[in-house]
């Protein structure tokens, strides 16, 4: 089994993603970064999403982007919308937070002699994210392969983004295909401590949206 490094917030879609990547044999090493997001209950469904889906192994990493803040995910100052999708990008982007947890991946995988990154990027049913789009992944991978001593060396780095062209129906029905249960993971920007949604969210919107469009019964727990 070839070792692959996956990002796992403990949401639906990264969930989903290691699925993927359990399903297409690769040996998985789970990367949750602790950056001091508010809805810090999804470390906890991450850690046992990575021990139900039979990861290698799963570490959390803390960087808190807090102190930079600018973002209502990572500042307490800013409020989390709750009026449904505006135009244009959303407070809740974390500035460079892909480049960030990419970057990581990318160390770790460089050590473990891994050539492959999974991360469950989508760009389209999703918040309008600049680095969750195919150009941005694209540009990643490329630049990987010219910022590792691996690469240089011949050891050609893939970043895997299964997800990025799915709606959240069709992420739901692969994901349901391949086994996983939902109620494990924590998709809302302001889940309780125990893990309940507040179901008003843009992240629980588009959840709740998926569940329906899928015809799949939303196993999410509400406040």
């Amino acid at each position: 089994m070839k070792p692959a490094i996956v990002l796992l917030s403990g949401g639906l879609d990264s969930t989903t993603c290691l699925a993927i990547a359990r399903r297409e044999d690769y040996d998985c090493h789970c990367l949750s970064v602790d950056y001091g997001q508010r809805h810090r209950a999804e470390l906890t469904a991450a850690a046992q999403i990575a021990a139900a889906l039979g990861a290698r192994e799963h570490r959390i990493v803390k960087l808190d982007l807090a102190q930079f803040g600018g973002s209502a995910l990572t500042d307490q100052s800013i409020a989390v919308p709750t009026d449904g999708a505006v135009s244009g990008i959303p407070v809740t982007y974390v500035p460079a937070r892909n480049t960030i947890l990419l970057s990581l991946a990318l160390a770790w995988a460089e050590v473990l002699a891994s050539r492959d990154i999974f991360v469950g990027v989508n760009a389209v049913d999703y918040s309008g994210y600049p680095d969750c789009r195919p150009e941005y992944i694209a540009a990643f991978e490329a630049m990987a392969n010219l910022a590792t001593k691996a690469a240089v060396e011949g050891a050609k780095l893939r970043l895997h983004a299964p997800l990025i062209s799915l709606s959240k129906a069709e992420i739901l029905r692969r994901g349901i295909a391949l086994g996983i249960d939902y109620a494990m993971t924590v998709s809302c920007y302001q889940a309780s401590d125990d893990g309940h949604a507040c179901g008003v969210c843009d992240a629980c919107r588009l959840r709740r949206e998926g569940f329906s469009a899928a015809q799949i019964i939303d196993p999410t727990r509400y406040r």
